[in-house]
């Protein structure tokens, strides 16, 4: 069947149901005069009579009966499809998977989430924890969050935090029995909490910067994690200082149970941004989640 034949018979339908010209061309939102020629030339193509054509009515011959019958239902199912599949778009659902930190997730996204998903139940959200750089397009992920300075020059970010710090923390208890570092380069005398880079395989270099003189410090300890939440942990213990971010220490410096040394060492820096590739039609469920996420000043 020709691509014309099909883009065609549609009008024919419209036609052989209302029997008239007249209404199938106000329901197909043209003139009638154009719907008289299509009919014209596709029966002209099929070499075939559809319809019957009086002063006073139109019915379908026995040709054009035959493919009421057969084609009627099928068109019939095929919109039916159509206008599911709207409804889906405009409804939010699917699923939709990000890869994210172990501190994005607990102190920034799950806050977010748990207020966000309970008005969209059709909405899914899997989140791969992960503290190396995944790529989002290779491991076919929807979004990643990572800190600002971290996102690739060819993706879409949104902000969805403020910015940050780190915090040199320790339990009182160990810095009670050292003397408190003035300058980074007094961690050499201290037992620090450090953690693997999984996509390097290395260590993390802490980071200093004061008055513009930026400084990366390797140190040495009993501990080395994967993850930064069992090194706050650990810090808590009295096991040594940890390079957190001040969020997560925060509380713990609150109530005592931690101390900030470095302070003046640890200047701000960009926060967490959600990046993903370019989309030209993205999910309602995306869109959504996005703006339920992005951060408001």
């Amino acid at each position: 069947m020709s691509r014309q034949n099909v883009t065609d018979l549609p009008a024919f339908l419209a036609v052989a149901r209302e029997r008239s010209f007249t209404k199938a061309a106000a329901k197909l939102g043209i003139s009638q005069s154009a719907l008289s020629h299509t009919i014209r030339e596709f029966e002209e193509r099929l070499g075939v009579r559809l319809l019957t054509r009086t002063t006073r009515s139109v019915a379908p011959t026995e040709a054009g009966e035959r493919l009421l019958r057969s084609a009627g239902p099928r068109f019939d199912e095929i919109e039916a499809e159509l206008e599911a599949l709207r409804e889906l778009r405009e409804k939010p659902a699917g699923t939709i998977r990000i890869t994210a930190s172990d501190h994005a997730v607990r102190y920034l996204l799950w806050p977010k989430l748990s207020a966000f998903l309970p008005s969209y139940p059709d909405i899914r959200v899997e989140i791969a924890v992960e503290n190396a750089l995944t790529d989002i397009v290779a491991h076919r992920f929807d979004a990643g969050v990572r800190f600002g300075e971290q996102v690739e020059k060819d993706m879409v970010a949104v902000r969805i935090g403020p910015d940050l710090r780190s915090a040199v923390v320790g339990a009182p208890s160990y810095l009670a029995r050292r003397q408190r570092p003035m300058r980074p380069h007094d961690l050499v005398d201290h037992k620090c909490i450090n953690l693997r880079l999984l996509a390097q395989g290395g260590l993390y270099a802490w980071e200093f910067e004061k008055d513009g003189h930026e400084m990366n410090v390797r140190v040495e300890g009993q501990l080395v994690f994967d993850s930064i939440l069992p090194a706050l942990d650990a810090a808590l213990a009295g096991f040594g200082l940890a390079y957190v971010p001040e969020d997560m220490a925060r509380p713990h410096l609150a109530d005592g149970r931690l101390s900030r040394v470095l302070e003046d060492w640890c200047p701000p820096w960009p926060g967490y941004r959600i990046y993903f590739p370019n989309r030209r039609q993205p999910t309602s469920a995306f869109v959504l989640l996005v703006d339920a996420l992005r951060h408001r000043d």
